[in-house]
């Protein structure tokens, strides 16, 4: 298949994936319930997405989940996002390395 024929799938699906709630939502939403449920669905929908890209970004999933539990403690304190990025890469490695 042409690249072309791809690109222009991903542009259709892309467009219709943004344009079919404007479709079927045109009063504003009014449901607490459904407010709620749908505030919280770009959270789910990112942990899901970097959840097993985390626990397999090391080739060994100890040292990954030594990296996200150093990761998760360093964000609890309220750690700049560097220092967390690096301090998670660092304690998987020294995992790694033992």
């Amino acid at each position: 298949m042409s690249i072309a024929i791809y690109i222009f799938v991903m542009a259709g699906v892309t467009y219709l994936i943004r344009m079919l709630p404007f479709t079927f939502f045109r009063r504003k939403i009014t449901s607490k319930f459904l407010l709620s449920f749908l505030h919280y669905i770009p959270y789910a929908v990112l942990s899901a997405m970097t959840m097993p890209a985390i626990l397999y970004s090391t080739g060994d999933i100890f040292t990954a989940a030594a990296g996200t539990i150093a990761a998760l403690i360093m964000a609890y304190f309220e750690l700049p996002l560097i220092v967390v990025a690096l301090g998670a890469s660092l304690t998987a490695f020294l995992t790694g390395l033992f």
